[in-house]
């Protein structure tokens, strides 16, 4: 078993370690004085020697040398790792000096050593200069050494965008033991910036230069480092270096660049929604939550995926109690314990049981008398619901009417209906049985004092039930990836987006109104297939 050594034993391993640069400034203490005096007498070598100059300094040179090394030591500056030399190793370099030079002042007053006065200044400008400059030197050289064997272990990697954040980062890449990446070429659409040098890594043109220059430089890996672009401009410039079949990196679109900083952290795989070509949608939820605040709110289906994340933004603003309804137990279990540990003050009751059951529905309402109902419930796998019409039918539609019937007898504020764009002139049995929950929402909205609303999105990437899972599963297991038609277009949106539609649409709601978000173009489910494909790293129709 190894011993395990004291501080005391790992310092005096320092300085053995250091013996060749403890030398190297006895040479330099010594040469720092003679090249003051040569400073101070012009270069005159015959003055210095005839005036007695040379010899005053030579006979406190001993001295001099020991007492300036051991104030070296007692400031720890052989302990340091040079290769991190910064400011704070400056300054102590400096303050020793400082130190070193008024002991020399002093003993030379004291020994009554003839010289001029200001020798021991011009002596510690020096010899601080050379102090700093073998310290620099050494980092430059390090560095260099590193750099020259880690780019031979580190991927060949394209950097796009030579702004703040592609600097800051480029600068991490360059520094941080963890990248994995070197940088050999940068990309930028500002042609003011084409031959110039960004940290030593020349900015080779832009975008239309993507294709050549990672074939000229041998690039494996891309990193989009634009967080700042719009979304069509970052799918535009994802979709060209797709081209190259390099792996693709990318920053957030909305990290946040605190105090100045950026880290490799931040970069992550490019995912699909960046290449949808839509900018997030942003609503300042603060200014429309002010209504769930002190109330009772009832979500069905509370554990799926955007009735899960429906509970989680609803919690933050305080409401007086949230109830989850929900037929899975795992998955209300799971909301369960998240919500308990992220929110301790909540007040929170989970639910299990179905909305075809009447008699549930009117008991959970009898007893909480929800003033908000978000309902989330229902069938939503287009082709599983095809193969059994009849349960589309009787838990999306009178699933649906039993919790209306309840919200509008127990007179609740606001009803929301989760309903999809697959209720627009519906093709299929989950998209018709969506738009009959629709019409019960604004027909009772005719004649109720409940605000009843529907909220009609596209698919959402992430949830359960939508193509992007199901197509990930396909490529995993090696293929095929099934599209049902090549022309076949859809919307999409992310969670986060759909919930925050959701809420909105319940503040707004004024009864009777079919919300939908506005998701700028479609997209064809083919070529969403074959992005994913290559986004995995494989070649469509190979």
């Amino acid at each position: 078993m190894k011993k395990i050594k004291s501080i005391a034993e790992l310092n005096k391993t320092a300085y053995i370690r250091n013996i060749p640069v403890i030398l190297l400034d006895i040479l330099l203490i010594n040469a720092s004085a003679f090249l003051a005096l040569l400073l101070r007498l012009d270069f005159d070598i015959a003055n210095i020697v005839e005036s007695g100059y040379l010899l005053n300094a030579l006979k406190y040179a001993p001295v001099n040398t020991v007492t300036t090394i051991t104030i070296f030591i007692i400031m720890k500056l052989y302990v340091s790792l040079w290769e991190y030399t910064g400011p704070k190793e400056l300054l102590r370099v400096v303050l020793a000096v400082m130190l070193s030079t008024v002991f020399e002042a002093f003993g030379m007053f004291i020994w009554k050593l003839n010289i001029p006065r200001s020798f021991t200044l011009l002596s510690g400008l020096v010899l601080t200069a050379f102090l700093a400059s073998e310290r620099l030197i050494y980092r430059l050289i390090v560095s260099a050494h590193r750099r020259k064997h880690s780019e031979v272990k580190k991927a060949r990697t394209m950097l796009i965008g030579a702004g703040r954040a592609g600097s800051m980062l480029l600068k991490d890449l360059q520094q941080s033991e963890y990248s994995a990446n070197a940088v050999v070429c940068i990309i930028d659409d500002d042609k003011k910036k084409h031959g110039q040098y960004l940290q030593g890594i020349k900015i080779v043109g832009g975008r239309e230069s993507i294709l050549e220059s990672a074939e000229k430089y041998k690039v494996s890996d891309i990193i989009l480092a634009i967080p700042t672009a719009p979304g069509k401009e970052r799918s535009t410039i994802l979709k060209l270096c797709q081209a190259t079949k390099c792996r693709i990196k990318t920053i957030p679109a909305l990290v946040q660049l605190t105090n100045g900083e950026f880290s490799i952290h931040e970069m992550r795989d490019i995912q699909v929604e960046d290449l949808l070509g839509r900018d997030a949608v942003k609503i300042n939820l603060d200014d429309v939550m002010g209504y769930v605040s002190g109330k009772t709110v009832l979500v069905t289906g509370g554990g799926g995926s955007i009735g899960s994340e429906l509970c989680r933004q609803i919690a933050t603003y305080k409401p007086k109690k949230l109830v989850i309804l929900d037929i899975y137990e795992n998955n209300a279990y799971a909301i369960q314990q998240e919500l308990l540990h992220d929110f301790p003050e909540l007040s929170l009751d989970v639910m299990i049981g179905s909305v075809r059951d009447k008699n549930r529905i009117d008991a959970l309402f009898e007893k909480y008398r929800p003033d908000i109902v978000y309902h989330a419930a229902a069938h939503k796998h287009v082709p599983l619901m095809e193969m059994s019409p009849n349960e589309a039918i009787k838990n999306n539609v009178f699933g649906t009417l039993n919790v209306v019937e309840a919200a509008d007898r127990y007179k609740a504020e606001t009803f929301v209906l989760i309903s999809t764009d697959k209720a627009v002139n519906p093709t299929n049995i989950m998209g018709a049985s969506k738009r009959i929950c629709e019409m019960i929402v604004q027909m009772y909205s005719h004649h109720s004092d409940t605000k009843f609303v529907a909220v009609r999105f596209g698919n959402v990437l992430g949830s359960n039930g939508s193509v992007i899972p199901l197509f990930k599963r396909q490529i995993e297991q090696g293929g095929p990836v099934t599209v049902t038609h090549k022309d076949i277009i859809r919307y999409f949106m992310t969670i986060p987006e759909a919930v925050s539609l959701v809420l909105q649409a319940g503040a707004f709601a004024e009864g009777g109104e079919i919300f939908v978000l506005d998701m700028g173009n479609p997209v064809k489910i083919d070529d969403l297939a074959r992005d994913m494909i290559r986004l995995m790293g494989y070649e469509p129709d190979a």
